[in-house]
Order: structure tokens, then sequence, then C-alpha cells
């Protein structure tokens, strides 16, 4: 009312300078535009029957213009923060759902992790993790970070993460999986050339009937070792660089750990690359590592994030600690066969003896029908030397190797066929069952159920003393 009634000479007028900064709070930016100029043809409207210098009026509608621009700004650069926090909230959500909400209880490790977005309006990136049960007790553990951030990033992982499962479930070695791995990546950005999408991956499986450790990195920050004696180590595997390169060569590289050895592996979050030195930043998570006084793999995450600085970071963070434990002698049982057709039947006298050691009597019939099966195959088809493996985990594992690639595969059989229902029937009794490649051959495995009351090895606790 002031400005309306108020004398062209008083300054009332420019209280309408302030109608676009009020709308750019609330406002978009066309709306905040449209009222922006409305006030200033308001105030030329009241005020062109003007008695003051024309210097002054000037001044007067150039302050009215600038408020409007100003509130215009306000309000693209409102939009704008608006469009960055939906983006980020939906790559967040998107990484979150994508990645593991709880860890499969395997009995080869103990697990701990964290994971801790960035803190930055970049958002989120692509960083992941995965811990995959295979076959005869082994375990996959996998890490990598997509470069770039956000939704596409965010995708990508999903992508990779689902890809780096299916192999793993193939029993690809390392470096094979990081060969298709890096195929994978090729293929897309050849598909879309405007996003050339990369990502680092370090991948390794653990055997704790053996110890051994395989791993195989594309461009990832180095995995970590911590020994029972509290030592900590990061292993050297061949230089290459990060997946989505053509031409890639990938090698394994085998370590044997000691029982209660902790493998650390970590995204370039965690050493701050972008503000300190790398070679930092592995101090102070060996430092940590090698703290002796935590008591669990949980008190050790938190001790490693407490050990960097605690400043806004711009990229995700990562953490996967596993702690290795070893199948004694009690749960593992192995005979050579020599390629005899009366292979079965001495391996059915053995595997019954020591399912009865095992108190695993419910199993003795489905168990001994396998290994018939297989051990018959193996004879007819196959040559020394030929394996026989049993090992009592959370399920009950039958192993048979042999020194021939070659794989078997289910087949219908007819009426009057007389063979090919061996598979089948061990499919029909086997949970699930498959066959992994080696250099020197075969294993073909089959897993079955323990019984309720049959007790399972100890996958509890998680002490790194």
């Amino acid at each position: 009312m002031a400005v309306l009634l108020a004398p062209p000479t008083y300054h009332y007028g420019l209280l309408l300078a302030a109608v676009p900064l009020l709308a750019a709070t609330v406002y978009s930016t066309y709306t905040t535009a449209v009222l922006g100029a409305l006030s200033l043809v308001v105030y030329v409207l009241l005020h062109y029957e003007r008695t003051e210098a024309l210097d002054v009026w000037l001044i007067k509608v150039g302050l009215v213009a600038g408020f409007s621009i100003v509130g215009v700004m306000i309000a693209q650069s409102r939009a704008r923060e608006q469009r960055l926090t939906r983006a980020r909230d939906v790559a967040l959500t998107l990484q979150r759902e994508l990645l593991p909400q709880h860890m499969a209880a395997v009995p080869a490790l103990h697990i701990a992790h964290r994971y801790v977005p960035a803190d930055t309006a970049a958002g989120v990136g692509g960083d992941w993790f995965d811990v995959i049960p295979l076959s005869g007790g082994r375990v996959a553990l996998v890490i990598g970070d997509v470069v770039g951030h956000g939704v596409h990033a965010a995708a990508l992982m999903g992508r990779l993460r689902t890809a780096g499962q299916t192999l793993a479930d193939l029993d690809s070695s390392p470096a094979d999986l990081l060969a298709h791995m890096n195929d994978l990546l090729v293929r897309l950005g050849e598909e879309n050339p405007e996003r050339e999408p990369g990502a680092t991956l370090l991948y390794l499986v653990y055997d704790p009937v053996t110890g051994n450790c395989t791993m195989s990195g594309a461009g990832h920050t180095p995995a970590a070792f911590r020994s029972p004696d509290g030592k900590v180590r990061f292993p050297e595997l061949p230089s290459t660089p990060p997946l989505g390169l053509t031409g890639t060569v990938f090698a394994d590289t085998e370590y044997l750990l000691e029982q209660g050895t902790v493998i650390a592996l970590y995204t370039d979050g965690l050493l701050d690359l972008r503000s300190t030195d790398p070679d930092d930043g592995l101090k102070q998570l060996s430092n940590a590592l090698a703290d002796p006084t935590v008591g669990s793999l949980d008190d050790m995450c938190e001790r490693i994030f407490g050990s960097h600085p605690d400043h806004p970071r711009d990229d995700d963070t990562a953490l996967l600690l596993a702690c290795t434990r070893r199948f004694d002698h009690t749960q593992v049982a192995t005979w050579a066969l020599a390629c005899d057709p009366r292979d079965a039947a001495t391996a059915r006298t053995l595997t019954t003896q020591q399912l009865r050691v095992w108190d695993l009597e419910e199993l003795v019939h489905s168990t001994t029908l396998i290994v018939s099966e297989l051990v018959g195959n193996t004879v007819r088809h196959a040559t020394a030397p030929i394996t026989l493996r049993l090992v009592k985990a959370t399920t009950l594992i039958c192993e048979v190797a042999d020194a021939v690639s070659a794989a078997p595969h289910v087949r219908r059989a007819g009426t009057l066929d007389e063979d090919g229902r061996g598979l089948f029937l061990i499919s029909q009794l086997a949970s699930r069952w498959g066959v992994r490649h080696h250099h020197d051959g075969k294993t073909i495995w089959v897993e079955q159920h323990l019984p309720a009351h049959a007790p399972r090895c100890d996958i509890s606790g998680g002490s790194v003393r």
C-alpha cells in the first residue's frame, strides 16, 4: 500500500526490489523471472511522471532490475542444488540397494565391512564389495571402484557386481574373471563412446582346506595382509591398468595364509588420495591394522576409520575385512584312487566309514550313491591321478578330481538307455553341484545339506588375536 500511495519522489517504490528476492526462496526460476519483470514494470508505471532528476530515476530503475536479476540467479542456484541433492539421493539409494545387505555366513572367513558415501556435492560413486561362497568351502572376496560419480556410476557398479557374481559362480580363476569383466567394459564403451566406462577391481579366492589365496587385480589399491603376530604386508601384484582397456593381460598370484590372517580390501577413498600422499595413507592403514588393542574385526574397522582425518570426503570409502580360518584334519578326508574298475566299491567303503565317524549315517545312502557315480564315470572316461575328498563344513562336500578337462553334462536318458542317468540322480540328491577346472584337470563337486542334528563347524567369533 505504501508503494502505491507514496508520491513518485518517495523511495517506497524500491520495496518492489524485494519481490524477486523473496520469490527466489520459494518459487521456480521461471516464476521468479516473471515476478521480477512485473516488479520492474510496476515500478516504471508508478513513477512514469518523474519529478526527480533523470539520473536518479535511472539508478532506481536499475536497482529494481538488478535485484530481479539477482533473484533469478538465486532461484537458479537453488534449483541446481535441489537437482544435485535429488540425483545424489537417487544414486545413494541405488548403490545401497545394489550393495550386499547381509553378508553370507561362510565357515572359511569371519567378515566385517564398512561403507561410507562421499560427503560432497559430487555425489556417490561406484564403490562395491562382495563375499561369494564357492565350491569346496572356498570363498571369493571382491572389491571395486567405478570411475565417476552419480547415478551412471552406481548403475555400472550394479552391472559389474552382477557380472562378477555370475563369473565367480562358474569357478573362473581371478585372472579369467578379470579378463571377462574387462571385455564387458570394452563392449560397454563401444556401445556408448561418449561415456568411457572404467573401473578398478581386486578379486581373490581363499581355500580353507589348503590356506591358499589366489589373487588378481586391475588398477586397484593393494590388499593388506595382517598375520596373527601383528605384522602387516601389502602383497605385490603385476601392474595392470583399470578395466576397460583392450589388450590387457591379467595374471594370478598365489599366497599361503596362516589361520587368523586378516585380509583387508579397500577403495582409494580410504587413503584420501586427493589430499594425502599414498604412502602416508598406506602407513596409517598399516598402523591401524597392527594395533594390538583391537579385539574383533568390527573394532578394527572403527580403528581404521578413526586413524584417518575426519574431514569431508569427496570420494566413497569401502572397507572389507576377512579373518581366515583353516579346516582342520577332522573336517577333511582325502583319498588317492588308482583309476581301477574296483575304485567305485573302494570309494563307497571309505565314504561309509568316514560318515560314521562324523555321525552322518543319515547321508550314507545318498553319499555312497553320489560317490559311486562320480568315481565310476571318472574311471571310465578319465585318467589317473584320481582323488576323492569329503569335507564337512556347513554342508557335506564331496569332490572327485581327475586329470581330464572335459566336463560331464546332464542329459535326458531314453526309456531303454542303459546309462546317462547318473548326473541326473546326483542333481536330485544334491543341494547343488558343478565342475571347476584347474591347470591339471577338473574337479566335480557335490554339496548336500547336513541333517538337523549334525553339529556344524564353528563360524562365530571374529577375534583377530
